[in-house]
């Protein structure tokens, strides 16, 4: 083989490995990973994150966005005398927590929508019901204005706006929320489908 012919080879397979190098670097900057993996999508507005709130756990602490800075956590809303989805959400809800409860970066937030009935000790013994440590997910209550504020502007779960007291938040969506406060999926917590990919998706979330 001639000299020429083999500066040509080498040219080329240099060339080759410089192309396929650059096409794994836009794959793993649009997708996540060189193997071509998706990013899950970011939800809403663009700059979208959960705004501020302060609300009071099952065991009394306050808890706060600081709380969660850091942390992913799936978000969801509920009403302790619910006979309708919410006991079915919790259910599918406990097969989350009991995959992830021994991870320091994991929460739960499970926000009731009736306040005035779900006072601290209700949702201390609903929590209890459901085998949750207060370390990881968390019952949470206060301002009904504040707990459905936070709904359908920061978690996106409910599209309507308040309307007073007689307003009432009654969802089936989980939000799935990245370490930054952006929401990376919505998932139907009645649904086996949908709590299945929520699990995927926090594996995959995890990764990033």
């Amino acid at each position: 083989m001639s000299k020429k012919a083999i500066l040509y080879i080498v040219f080329f397979t240099v060339l080759s490995l410089g192309f396929l190098g650059y096409a794994g670097y836009v794959i793993k900057g649009e997708r996540g990973t060189f193997l071509g993996k998706e990013k899950l999508p970011v939800l809403g507005a663009p700059g979208h994150t959960v705004q501020g709130f302060s609300f009071t756990d099952q065991d009394g602490h306050t808890k706060s966005k600081a709380d969660v800075q850091g942390k992913i956590y799936v978000a969801e809303y509920f009403f302790t005398t619910c006979t309708g989805i919410c006991p079915k959400m919790n259910a599918n809800m406990e097969k989350v927590y009991a995959k992830y409860k021994d991870k320091p970066n994991f929460l739960i937030l499970s926000h009731t929508v009736d306040p005035e009935h779900d006072s601290v000790p209700v949702l201390k013994a609903y929590a209890e019901k459901h085998g949750a440590d207060s370390k990881n997910w968390w019952f949470l209550t206060g301002s009904k204005k504040e707990l459905y504020a936070l709904a359908r502007q920061g978690y996106l779960v409910d599209d309507g706006t308040y309307t007073g007291d007689e307003d009432f938040v009654h969802t089936q969506w989980f939000a799935l929320v990245d370490k930054t406060g952006q929401i990376r999926g919505l998932y139907e917590g009645t649904k086996k489908q949908d709590v299945d990919k929520l699990i995927d998706d926090i594996d995959r979330l995890m990764e990033e």
